[in-house]
């Protein structure tokens, strides 16, 4: 087994991976991170999937002992706005719909259309989006322990059940979890450097012997990980592995992020992540605990840094006066493979599919879960290494299907950015699957048929919401009597009014956080 571990790169995915194999194999390794006092990270707050609180479980944190400390707040969803067409909003949310004589809510929402937005028909959660509400009640019980049926049983499973989503991710600053990371994985054995690579030295095999550093000479150790974003300094260039673009079908390279103070007090926290189209791409809004983190995501064939830095100032206006702007370039797609030889690519040097969906602490998470379970016993374990590059590739390619899809099937079309939307290329499976879609909602058996995160009803919820593919409703729904699915489009509206009556607002519940925490609310 593999004894020595030497991470180049800190940030996000630094830390993550350091505290990670840590918290996994404690004293078994020897785990080394290095990292540029001169390179900044390009954290400029992330939003997240629910399944990350498998990491914070894993490392033993509670909420209050690291969302405090990152000026985290709670995502519920993600909100779409003018992405059909200006004025029109929809929400994608971490909730899947119930079922009713077999048959999804979609399928119902399609065949009655009780009204016009199928997000607040069949989920609770865009209507806690729309009223600001946290998750949890002040004590900190999350409110789906509320729905019961007469024998008491809970109307929705519990979190952990097969039947359900869990309802939240988080929102958080990056650079400040990454800090929170550092000092946890430091005080747990991690040794920190902090020192410039100078040189990535090969053996006579081709893997890494070591990396040079500029005041701490060399450091070696049984494997590398990469962890230097976007440049790939050990796999894409050291190694020479090559990298994948996804750009033919996802032409957004480019991104212009402010920091923008608000008085959360007064304005309040939607609890959600914000995405609203823009004439080149899109606008992300993040709440934090003191700021808002927001950017525009824009092709740069369609929008210069200029054009993209005005555009977002005014979206913003008035609070973006004298602030500082953060262009970004990206790089979207993959490396051929993330794993070669020695060295592990993860986060952004192992890929990257624009940030639309949150998928960028996915990667590494999921990277990093890999990385363990298919950590081998020497150099030579080959198979597992073809192993760990099939998961991780198959992943990437299932984000980019999904991303695409919200492209190309976004009913807005009024300039050439979203009319090219429509017409340029996309993944050939994709275009088979969108063929089933007009007849049938996407299930276990259309969508992408690997792990990547998202499951069917994501798709559903994307394309009820999107509103550009015409998709018709099933057929067998019309000889079945609807009284049940009537009834239980009614339960949702009720139980969504009865939680916003009760559940507190999010900055009430973020602000009793800190306090008990023994923070200052902001």
């Amino acid at each position: 087994m593999m004894s020595s571990v030497v991470i180049v790169g800190g940030g996000t995915a630094g830390w993550m991976t350091a505290t990670y194999l840590k918290a996994a194999l404690g004293e078994q390794i020897e785990v080394t991170l290095v990292e540029s006092k001169n390179l900044s990270t390009i954290g400029v707050g992330e939003a997240t999937f629910s399944t990350v609180r498998h990491f914070f479980q894993f490392l033993g944190l509670e909420e209050h002992e690291w969302m405090p400390e990152c000026h985290a707040s709670y995502k519920l969803a993600i909100r779409f706005e003018n992405w059909r067409k200006k004025g029109h909003c929809f929400y994608h949310p971490f909730e899947r719909p119930r079922a009713v004589r077999g048959y999804s809510l979609a399928d119902w929402w399609l065949h009655l259309r009780p009204t016009d937005r199928f997000d607040h028909d069949a989920s609770v959660l865009a209507a806690l989006c729309d009223a600001k509400s946290s998750p949890k009640y002040l004590d900190g019980n999350i409110f789906e322990q509320d729905f019961a049926d007469g024998d008491g049983d809970p109307h929705r499973a519990a979190p952990t059940g097969e039947t359900t989503q869990f309802p939240y991710a988080y929102h958080f600053d990056a650079t400040l979890l990454a800090r929170f990371l550092m000092g946890y994985g430091t005080k747990r054995g991690v040794r920190h450097v902090l020192d410039d690579v100078l040189d990535v030295r090969l053996d006579d095999d081709g893997s890494i012997k070591n990396v040079l550093t500029k005041e701490h000479g060399e450091l070696a150790g049984d494997l590398f990980i990469d962890c230097t974003g976007f440049r790939g300094l050990l796999l894409n260039q050291a190694l020479g592995v090559p990298f994948l673009s996804y750009q033919d079908s996802l032409p957004n390279d480019s991104a212009v992020a402010l920091r923008v103070p608000v008085d959360v007090a007064t304005r309040g926290m939607r609890p959600c992540t914000t995405a609203t189209a823009q004439d080149a791409g899109w606008i992300w809004t993040i709440p934090l605990l003191d700021r808002l983190g927001t950017g525009y995501v824009y092709a740069s064939d369609y929008c210069s840094p200029e054009e993209a830095e005005r555009t977002l100032r005014e979206f913003v206006d008035p609070a973006a006066e004298d602030l500082s702007a953060n262009h970004i370039r990206m790089r979207i797609g993959r490396s051929a493979q993330s794993w070669v030889k020695n060295c592990v690519a993860i986060g952004l040097s192992s890929g990257f599919v624009e940030p639309l969906e949150s998928t960028g602490i996915f990667f590494i998470q999921n990277g990093i879960e890999q990385l363990v379970r298919h950590l081998p016993g020497s150099r030579d374990d080959e198979p597992l290494r073809e192993a760990y590059n099939r998961q991780v590739g198959r992943v990437m390619d299932g984000v980019r299907e999904f991303l695409v899809l919200h492209y190309y099937a976004a009913a807005r079309d009024d300039n050439q950015y979203w009319r090219d939307a429509k017409t340029r290329q996309i993944p050939d499976a994709l275009a088979e699957r969108i063929e089933q879609w007009h007849t049938k909602l996407p299930d276990e058996d259309s969508v992408h048929p690997y792990f990547h995160g998202f499951e069917p009803y994501s798709y559903s919820a994307m394309l009820l919401g999107l509103g550009g593919l015409p998709i018709r409703s099933l057929p067998v729904l019309s000889k079945l009597d609807g009284t049940e699915a009537v009834k239980e489009f009614e339960l949702v509206r009720r139980q969504a009014d009865s939680l916003v009556d009760r559940l507190p607002s999010q900055f009430a519940y973020l602000a009793h956080q800190q306090a008990a925490a023994g923070r200052n609310s902001p």
